[in-house]
């Protein structure tokens, strides 16, 4: 399938991280209004903000966040860096995504919760205004915090659905904190009644998916662990729970360590839910249309699955189901051009 094609194509993405798809121009300006040096050659740069080859675990993966961390501290900060994600994705042909962050991670000097996403808001609706994209905030829980404050946060920023939070998840550390051991905090959050994607399956324990599964939760990222687990892949698809695939960061995290070992074939041929998204576009430099090249290359997808794919991935979004309406019939006419 021709490269062009895939860069034409319209995308939707619901599994992207804000603070690991900064572009390398956006974290030198970051940088700069933090008073914070970096090397000069771009190249020395990327080492900084890119998973490094010999990475040999999740743990290892996030560590690269550490750097970012620091630059992410106040509301225009967090305003440039969600703009400029979205930017990225338009340019992607991305035509609806859904950014996650974890407020706690911008608080380090004195930000709410509230402006933390608020600032995130904003940077994407000046995206929205420049671009032809819609983009939604998801914000995170991490698993390794304390209970209390991620309980807390939560609560604090239930009430801004009106203002443009498409939701929540928990990320982080999901081998130290698997579900079982979070079940109150999201028993908690299916409380404030606002949609919720959870991590699981991302660290090589089935358990993690099926006790996500049990609460009931329909969006679920990364779900590798699934591979060689039949009933398993049955109850994921019998409770029409949507999977947020992301190939390249599974292999760099060493959650597959090798193709064979990705739960694609089984999931397609259980007639699961896929989706497609990069998780981190700077971290994993990636981005959609390299994803969907590996998906076409290592499993054969062609159009017709990827049109299947985005249809899946608006219809388990957290927009309105108007948006949801209007998104399926562009990406409907656009696909219709190459099929």
């Amino acid at each position: 399938m021709d490269r062009k094609v895939l860069e034409k194509l319209a995308k939707t993405e619901l599994h992207c991280h804000l603070d690991g798809s900064i572009s390398l121009e956006t974290i030198r300006l970051l940088a700069a209004m933090a008073g914070i040096s970096l090397p000069q050659a771009d190249e020395d740069l990327k080492k900084l903000v890119t998973v490094p080859e010999q990475t040999e675990s999740l743990v290892d993966y996030l560590k690269t966040f550490d750097f970012i961390r620091p630059l992410l501290q106040t509301k225009k900060a967090l305003q440039l860096a969600a703009y400029d994600v979205a930017r990225q994705a338009a340019e992607d042909n991305v035509i609806y995504i859904e950014i996650r962050f974890a407020p706690e991670l911008s608080m380090d000097k004195g930000l709410s919760a509230a402006d933390t996403v608020f600032a995130v808001l904003d940077g994407l609706k000046q995206a929205e205004a420049d671009f032809d994209i819609t983009a939604r905030v998801i914000a995170c829980g991490m698993r390794q915090s304390p209970k209390e404050l991620t309980r807390d946060l939560f609560g604090q920023l239930a009430d801004l659905s009106e203002a443009g939070l498409a939701g929540f998840d928990f990320a982080g550390d999901e081998e130290g904190y698997p579900t079982s051991e979070i079940e109150d905090l999201i028993r908690y959050t299916q409380t404030l009644d606002r949609p919720l994607t959870l991590h699981a399956g991302e660290c090589g324990c089935p358990n993690h998916i099926a006790d996500a599964i049990a609460l009931g939760i329909k969006r679920l990222g990364h779900v590798t662990a699934i591979h060689n687990q039949p009933e398993l892949i049955k109850s994921l698809v019998d409770n029409c729970v949507t999977a947020e695939l992301c190939l390249t960061s599974n292999l760099q995290t060493k959650a597959i360590k090798e193709i064979s070992e990705f739960p694609y074939r089984e999931l397609y041929e259980a007639g699961a839910k896929i989706t497609i998204n990069t998780d981190n576009r700077t971290v994993s430099d990636t981005n959609l249309t390299k994803e969907y090249e590996l998906f076409h290359l290592y499993f054969a997808a062609d159009l017709a699955d990827f049109l299947q794919f985005n249809r899946n991935a608006v219809e388990a979004s957290f927009a309105s189901e108007s948006e949801k309406k209007d998104l399926l019939r562009k990406i409907e006419k656009i696909y219709a051009a190459f099929l």
